[in-house]
């Protein structure tokens, strides 16, 4: 399988930069996740790589061949859409069929493919139904049999999931990261959906407005996010983001709060005492304790959302400021309890309000 490169790539739209200078690799048989909101580039970014959006400036490798300029028919890609594209007056096999056929396969090597295909997917005992009398999550494993089928360089998966229900987005994400794995295809997924990007990808890279923010493994964008928009963009709840001024002793003053930095952190902002920062602590690394101990911050629970196993409570802390902490539960916290934050300061990110960047994450 090839790898995909992208080389200071660029797309423009008349005045538009749809996509902004991008340098990207996605390594042979892994899975790379484009993830960001909508107009952020991605669709395009993935659309250059299939050949179907010209590229302005810079060059798309897949290995070490140049196929900027190849048709799409050239590139040796398949792409699985969110609205799956099968044919309705075909069955599953004939679907599964076609791309051979238009290449002019048949007979018993053809038919050994698909067979091994179906088998893969699940799909054996549906081969002569079809697709259109098919659930949602049994026609989208029918498109990404159709994909596998042509034994593809690179597989695109355009947002695969967003017609499916939720208990059909699970089983089908399971699936395809299995299938990928098994077949080691190279495969670019294109979503909106973190929880689909940090489920099914190997690495994901974050865009917005066009320019890449941050790439790597899910866990690694989470614990250290490079800037205020992937911090704010990745996990559920979102990171809580605070302005702080710089005191003495590592000591950190907000709207109503204070926390005092481990070692690190306070060697890290020595010297710029009366400076501002924005502070980011994540929901789960704030404990809530009763009114009369001490801790970070103070205040009254304005909502409590219970979620099963876990209670998400909103804290307001002063008239402008709130603050998410998520703790097990179901808990006894009720709106109108006056409560006590506890931060934990060796999970606390610091960034700078003029850039965004996060000031440990290196540049």
């Amino acid at each position: 399988m090839s790898s995909i490169a992208f080389r200071s790539v660029c797309k423009r739209y008349g005045d538009v930069d749809a996509v902004k200078h991008l340098d990207l690799s996605c390594e042979s048989g892994e899975m790379l996740a484009l993830l960001g909101p909508s107009g952020c580039g991605k669709s395009t970014t993935l659309k250059m790589a299939a050949g179907i959006e010209d590229v302005t400036a810079g060059e798309i490798f897949f290995g070490e061949r140049p196929v900027t300029n190849l048709r799409p028919g050239e590139r040796n890609i398949a792409m699985v859409f969110e609205d799956y594209a099968l044919y309705p007056q075909m069955t599953v096999w004939e679907n599964v069929a076609f791309p051979l056929k238009v290449r002019g396969l048949y007979g018993q090597p053809a038919a050994q493919r698909i067979g091994e295909v179906l088998q893969l997917l699940g799909l054996r005992q549906l081969a002569d139904r079809d697709v259109k009398g098919l659930s949602g999550g049994a026609q989208q494993r029918v498109a990404i049999g159709r994909a596998l089928v042509r034994d593809p360089e690179v597989i695109l998966f355009d947002e695969p999931l967003s017609h499916l229900d939720a208990d059909q987005k699970v089983q089908l994400r399971a699936e395809i990261k299995r299938l990928q794995k098994i077949r080691q295809v190279t495969s670019i997924l294109v979503t909106h959906d973190q929880t689909e990007a940090i489920a099914m990808a190997d690495r994901v890279a974050v865009m917005n407005h066009g320019v890449l923010q941050q790439v790597g493994a899910p866990q690694d964008l989470y614990r250290h996010p490079a800037n205020l928009f992937v911090a704010n963009f990745i996990g559920e709840p979102p990171m809580n983001l605070l302005e702080a001024e710089i005191g003495e002793g590592g000591r950190l003053q907000g709207d109503n709060w204070s926390v005092v930095l481990d070692d690190r952190r306070s060697g890290m902002l020595a010297g710029c005492r009366g400076e501002t920062v924005v502070v980011g602590i994540r929901p789960e690394h704030i404990a809530i304790l009763p009114p009369e101990q001490s801790g970070d911050a103070r205040g009254a629970v304005a909502y409590r959302e219970p979620r099963g196993d876990a209670d998400v409570i909103t804290v307001s802390v002063s008239d402008g400021t709130k603050l998410i902490a998520e703790i097990p539960g179901p808990s006894r916290w009720r709106a109108g309890d006056m409560a006590v934050l506890q931060f934990s300061a060796d999970r606390l990110h610091i960034f700078d309000p003029e850039n965004g960047r996060n000031l440990e994450v290196a540049p």
